[in-house]
């Protein structure tokens, strides 16, 4: 079997069968394709041709480009899967990523916005007073609140919200769902909300649109979240993930239960949700230097 028939075989089993999002998906294929086309001028085309050392030249060759060693990590990812998908199914036995070792990356703690900026979201002043300002402010405070992904977001339906349980139903990664606890106010934005929507919009089963009726995209709330927070934020980075850091440590800042928050934010492993914790200890000790009256006394000999 070739390396292209092989790609094309693992695009339908993640589409079609384990219905990934279409975005893990279109990852997994550029990176697949990207493989194959390096290969090609050195006449590796068939799979039984492909051996780990042309995988670990490739990956020396993104690093080469000066690509992040997060993103080649993320690229090996994908090879990962899908030569492990091979194995299973009997095409290509051999375990090649097992001898490619990832690049060793700078661990990085998450980025969040501070509690004194995220107040100013509450501000009636921040939105305009229209449709677009209202949803806006709505999108906004559902991020900081519920700890959702942008994606998650996006495909909000107006019948995930149950308004009378106080819930969000949330299709995670991998269709997972979870349903994510909302206090009596956002239910009440969310209410008013729709009813302004329906009035300004017509009908749509998707709880945020565009301008012109059409469910917003990923890349929609992205460009929401720039056009507010650049101005309201001196964060390292800005974006929609780090409202979902932001929701994380500010809960564990108020003594919120590690596996609850893993709970929440839909991670299947208690280790992805951990790196919260080194957050809240940074936090702390900055509490502690700034308004202990003996934190910075410095230790002179006798």
């Amino acid at each position: 079997m070739t390396l292209d028939e092989a790609i094309e075989q693992f695009h339908r089993y993640i589409a079609d069968e384990r219905r990934m999002a279409p975005g893990t998906v279109q990852n997994y294929m550029a990176d697949l394709h990207d493989l194959a086309d390096w290969l090609r001028p050195q006449q590796v085309v068939d799979l039984d041709d492909l051996t780990a050392r042309d995988v670990r030249s490739w990956q020396m060759e993104h690093l080469g480009r000066g690509e992040a060693p997060g993103t080649v990590k993320r690229r090996l990812s994908s090879l990962s899967s899908f030569f492990r998908y091979l194995r299973r199914h009997g095409i290509f036995e051999v375990d090649i990523m097992a001898k490619v070792a990832p690049p060793r990356q700078p661990k990085r703690l998450p980025v969040f916005f501070k509690e004194s900026e995220l107040e100013h979201l509450y501000d009636e002043g921040l939105f305009a007073d229209d449709f677009l300002g209202r949803r806006d402010r709505l999108m906004l405070r559902l991020l900081y609140e519920t700890g959702i992904r942008r994606a998650e977001l996006a495909g909000l339906r107006e019948e995930s919200a149950d308004l009378s349980a106080l819930t969000l139903k949330v299709l995670g990664k991998r269709n997972k769902e979870r349903l994510i606890p909302i206090e009596s106010e956002l239910a009440h934005n969310i209410s008013e909300y729709l009813a302004l929507k329906h009035q300004e919009m017509g009908e749509s089963p998707w709880m945020f649109v565009d301008r012109k009726g059409r469910q917003i995209t990923p890349a929609g709330v992205y460009s929401t979240v720039r056009k507010y927070m650049t101005t309201l934020s001196n964060a390292d980075r800005i974006s929609p993930h780090v409202f979902r850091h932001s929701f994380a440590t500010h809960i564990l800042n108020e003594g919120g239960n590690i596996q609850a928050i893993k709970e929440l934010l839909g991670h299947a492993d208690l280790a992805t949700t951990e790196v919260y914790t080194h957050v809240t200890r940074e936090h702390l000790t900055e509490v502690y230097k700034h308004a202990h009256p003996r934190a910075n006394k410095t230790y002179k000999p006798k």
